[in-house]
């Protein structure tokens, strides 16, 4: 299992996680969810206290990811599968990203 906090302009709004039979899961904090200030980060996401499940990586979440040959290079240059989207997401949405929403991720505690 694969964990990574999901930042909104910097704040942490939820947790994404990639389990071990290759399913995702996302979750918002409490916090984000209490307090009326908050959006949620996308459409496809409304901000809830319900967990939200799904067999492949959320398209939101897919749509950051690098496309064609910036996918390559980005695979090459950090030894990532083509096809661990998670571990992708987690490299190329830490630090610069189009939007508000980061990706960072957590390691095993």
């Amino acid at each position: 299992m694969r964990k990574a906090k999901v930042l909104y302009k910097n704040e942490e709004a939820g947790i994404l996680t990639q389990h071990d039979d290759g399913s995702f899961s996302f979750v918002y904090q409490a916090e984000w969810v209490a307090n009326s200030n908050k959006q949620s980060i996308s459409l496809t996401l409304p901000k809830s206290e319900k967990e939200f499940h799904s067999k492949y990586l959320f398209p939101f979440f897919f749509n950051m990811l690098p496309e064609g040959s910036n996918k390559q290079v980005v695979c090459t240059l950090n030894r990532i599968d083509r096809d661990d989207y998670f571990g992708l997401l987690m490299t190329t949405a830490k630090n610069d990203s189009i939007g508000a929403v980061r990706i960072i991720k957590i390691d095993n505690e």
